[in-house]
């Protein structure tokens, strides 16, 4: 048994969190969440957390992405549908490249709320509060749209409970068939005319070949018709997380029961925070997002409060510099890393260091920074003899144009095509799979640079 509490955050310092005008009606939906089910379960977490310390060791790799904050508006059967798809593409081609199983985490079911750099902005001279996310305030630049409504909460609930539902069919009823994902991949390769590409996936074709001869497939083993699909988002609002956080009857520790893992933000990740004071108590896995201004000193009070019993699994950091500066910024922290011995797992979010203004005046992510970005990260990894152990994006299954180059070129006269996110520029269908080969290619590179290494 534990000594924390699921309130001990209140009494800690708060940032980039609502102040309710309405304690009452705040207060009612707090007791009503209280008494929902919650929306994930504690053996769910556990068995990611196996998953993430697997990756953290290099026997399997992290697939985390989704969108950067789920709307209201754009929720449809479709969308998850879109989402899912590209990401077991994404999957099965980095399954490719490893060699090792790639645990499948969703931006999703969750992702309602988002950090902001400033608590108001100002269109033709009037100021108003940002918004923040959906589960907060609404988009329209309104006085009313922009007052906090803890309302949404509830409304936010039945969202990812829906979508949870939706997931869990898909990851059993038979969508997720290997052979049908690889068709999909196929299909990509053959429309795009890549030849590099479609080299790897005809490698694939050859190996599932291989299998079925074998008399390995759909009907002899279950795992290549179903998947495990796991959710996550960042814990920003904490009254929301309080409310479905529940004591596992099994162990006497506590489960949010928002979604499988949860992670800290850049901006909310003070040692003597809200937030850091509330995921150190929960049993989910906890990612913890990593800028240029983390220092060594700050990350090491950070692991031992999050993961002071140094579990596999439990603490995942997500490196998130920007291109061409993980050389200067990861090394520090990989070095604090082992300066205390902890276990970690180590990811790299190549998207929120990357975002610029465009010519035509959208926020987009350039597809070359991204790369970049993802490269740096495993250089770092393989020149201090550390484990690079996934990736973190911002995506959709949607045909979108918010994130510039990539084999389809979009351009920055391209952008307002098909704008459609609410926050931050996200990479599209084909955007993603391309990164996917990509990032398999240095998977590859690195299992062999490995291999020659351990022969001589």
């Amino acid at each position: 048994m534990t000594t924390w509490q699921k309130t001990n955050w209140r009494n800690k310092p708060r940032i980039q969190m609502p102040d309710y005008t309405d304690a009452d009606a705040l207060n009612a939906v707090e007791a009503q969440l209280s008494k929902y089910p919650p929306l994930v379960f504690a053996g769910e977490a556990r068995r990611l957390k196996q998953q993430l310390g697997a990756a953290g060791r290099g026997e399997a790799f992290l697939l985390q992405g989704g969108d950067c904050a789920e709307s209201f508006d754009q929720f449809s059967a479709d969308a998850i549908r879109d989402t899912f798809k590209v990401m077991l593409q994404m999957a099965m081609v980095l399954t490719y490249g490893a060699k090792v199983p790639v645990v499948k985490v969703g931006r999703m079911a969750g992702q309602f709320a988002k950090p902001r750099s400033a608590p108001t902005e100002t269109i033709d001279g009037l100021e108003l509060p940002s918004y923040r996310g959906d589960i907060i305030n609404d988009l329209a630049f309104t006085p009313e749209a922009r007052i906090p409504n803890p309302q949404k909460m509830l409304q936010a609930y039945t969202q990812a409970a829906a979508t949870l539902n939706l997931l869990r069919a898909f990851s059993t009823g038979g969508y997720a068939d290997i052979n049908q994902v690889h068709a999909w991949t196929l299909g990509f390769t053959e429309s795009e005319k890549v030849d590099a590409y479609r080299d790897m996936a005809n490698r694939i074709t050859d190996t599932l070949d291989f299998m079925n001869a074998a008399g390995v497939n759909k009907d002899t083993a279950h795992t290549l018709h179903s998947v495990d699909f796991y959710t996550s988002h960042e814990g920003l609002l904490l009254e929301y997380e309080e409310a479905l956080t529940r004591e596992d009857s099994t162990s006497g520790d506590w489960l949010a029961g928002s979604g499988h893992m949860i992670w800290i933000g850049d901006r909310t990740r003070q040692p003597d925070g809200a937030h850091v004071e509330f995921c150190s108590g929960v049993l989910n896995p906890i990612g913890l997002k990593c800028g240029p201004t983390t220092t060594a000193e700050d990350l090491k009070v950070l692991m031992k409060k999050l993961n002071p019993e140094n579990e596999e699994g439990r603490l995942t950091l997500i490196a998130r510099f920007g291109a061409g500066k993980a050389a200067e910024h990861l090394p520090r922290l990989v070095q604090a890393v082992k300066e205390e011995g902890a276990t970690v797992t180590w990811v790299c979010d190549p998207m929120h260091g990357n975002t610029i203004k465009s010519s035509t005046g959208y926020k987009t992510r350039p597809f070359e920074n991204v790369l970049r970005e993802v490269r740096d990260f495993f250089e770092v990894h393989n020149a201090e003899g550390t484990v690079p152990g996934g990736v973190h994006f911002e995506m959709t299954g949607q045909d979108v144009t918010e994130c510039t180059g990539g084999i389809r070129a979009v351009t920055d006269e391209d952008l307002s095509a098909r704008y459609h996110t609410a926050c931050d520029p996200r990479l599209n269908a084909s955007q993603s799979l391309e990164l996917a080969f990509l990032v398999a290619e240095e998977l590859s590179n690195q299992r062999e640079a490995r291999t020659a290494r351990a022969a001589s």
